[in-house]
């Protein structure tokens, strides 16, 4: 069983004591990551300290280089980051529509290559005979990276890049969970990068901590749950550190009764269930019209009952597990709580038998806005789907809850699903789509769902700091 050890200032370093990754398809450990203590984030924060003042002042074109260099890197090992993203995630090698760990890395490629090519020009506020007044963007120093255990690399290179794109240095410190993909990363990035520059610590909340509170860290950048996002922001307020949080989504998506509802079942259960509905832009609450109530929730549950779960590596999974226990136990805590209030499960909503954090798809009808899987993010494979009148209850239905991350309407008629759409409170809304993110147009949420938004020039800028330059001419 390997041991993966922590790169700090371009080096190997163990910290002594490590922790076993779980393979959450069998339950049992695959793999050893060192157990980092507050010595190795003071380390790797020294590091990045030291190397910023040389990368930020490398030329541009340079530093571009040298971030193609990284998605050549991820494109040349992508077959073994692959295998460990779904050894550790649990997600297929294809998975659902292909959204799996082979998307996962295809992802990641593209965000480095897009990023590594955006610019952020000064900007001229005023050029006139008595002065020139210019906006321009430095980098802010040293970022901490928090990482997720769902989408455990592309959210890394979604931290990573942009930050390393506009002159920063990073420490990054992936979820415990799900370490491995990430830390081999990290290693491969080091052959490119000067030593410093990216720098990766392993361990638990314990570590998080010290990285977040460090008072040599400028920015944090997170993406996970809200109640952590919250410790985060008071961790850093010490310093006032700047922040992006992406935090979480309980994405509502409203079906108007003009589709065809054979035709639009598959693709929501799609936006629902890929990753095992574990990603924070999944479909969470779907609302549909009562005309079509009962034929699209046959339908999503004909689906539920067809789609192959199981390990990963085997040829032909869609679905995966649950990524760990704690997880698994909120799911069916969530199913157990929707039965007893009133909720019919259509298909599937038990754990299933063996080996493995394997919860059988679920669709449940019968609820609404009140009960806990439509209140609360599932973060899992289970999908309430509820009842509407008209649309302004759906619309009012959708907005009543304290995240906004994105939200979907489904019709035939573009323009009035835009209408609606505009109306949900929400980071980003999708017409007959919904969490489809790219890596040249903003996202991040409004309400609890976070603060900032990440990807293209929008999410660039939240790396820099903004000094104006004025120029007296007379």
């Amino acid at each position: 069983m390997k041991t993966y050890s922590m790169i700090i200032g371009g080096k190997a370093v163990d910290a002594g004591k490590t922790f076993a990754v779980v393979n959450p398809a069998s339950g049992e450990p695959f793999a050893h990551v060192q157990d980092a203590g507050p010595e190795q984030v003071d380390a790797a924060v020294a590091a990045a300290r030291a190397a910023f003042p040389a990368w930020s002042a490398l030329p541009d074109a340079e530093r571009k280089a040298r971030l193609h260099a990284l998605g050549g890197a991820l494109e040349a090992n992508m077959s073994e980051l692959m295998e460990l993203v779904t050894r550790e995630s649990g997600k297929p090698l294809q998975g659902l529509n292909n959204v799996g760990a082979g998307m996962e890395l295809g992802g990641a490629i593209a965000w480095t290559h897009v990023t590594a090519d955006i610019d952020l020009e000064p900007e001229v506020i005023q050029d006139n005979e008595q002065a020139r007044v210019e906006v321009h963007r430095k980098p802010l120093g040293v970022v901490a990276s928090i990482t997720p255990w769902n989408w455990p690399l592309m959210i890394a290179i979604w931290h990573v890049i942009p930050a390393l794109r506009a002159g920063n240095t990073v420490v990054l410190k992936p979820s415990e969970y799900t370490p491995v993909a990430t830390s081999r990363f990290v290693e491969l990035a080091n052959d490119i990068l000067p030593p410093g520059v990216l720098n990766v610590v392993t361990g638990g909340g314990a570590a998080g901590a010290a990285l977040t509170g460090h008072p040599d860290v400028d920015k944090i950048v997170f993406t996970g749950s809200t109640r952590t996002g919250k410790r985060i922001m008071e961790n850093a307020a010490a310093t006032l550190k700047r922040l992006t949080l992406e935090l979480g989504g309980n994405d509502a998506g409203i079906v108007l009764p003009d589709v065809d509802v054979k035709t639009v079942a598959p693709k929501l259960f799609g936006v629902a269930f890929h990753n095992n509905g574990q990603t924070c832009a999944c479909l969470k609450r779907l609302y549909v019209h009562e005309s079509q109530y009962d034929d699209m929730c046959a339908e999503l549950a004909r689906l539920a009952r067809e789609v192959k779960v199981g390990d990963g590596l085997e040829p032909g999974t869609e679905l995966g597990p649950v990524q760990n226990r704690a997880q698994l136990d909120i799911v069916r805590e969530l199913a157990e709580d929707a039965r007893e209030h009133g909720g019919k499960v259509l298909a599937g909503g038990k754990v299933r038998e063996g080996k493995g954090y394997f919860f059988e798809p679920a669709i449940v009808a019968g609820l609404t806005n009140g009960a806990r899987l439509v209140d609360e993010e599932q973060f899992g494979p289970i999908l309430p789907v509820i009842k509407y009148t008209d649309v302004d209850e759906a619309v009012r239905l959708a907005n009543d809850n304290p995240n906004g991350l994105g939200g979907s309407v489904w019709s035939s008629d573009p323009a009035r699903a835009v209408d609606i759409g505009k109306r949900l409170e929400c980071g980003s809304v999708w017409i007959n789509e919904h969490g489809a993110v790219q890596p040249d147009a903003p996202f991040g949420g409004v309400k609890q769902s976070g603060i900032g938004v990440e990807f293209g020039k929008h999410g660039l800028a939240e790396f820099t700091t903004i000094q104006t330059v004025k120029i007296m001419k007379s």
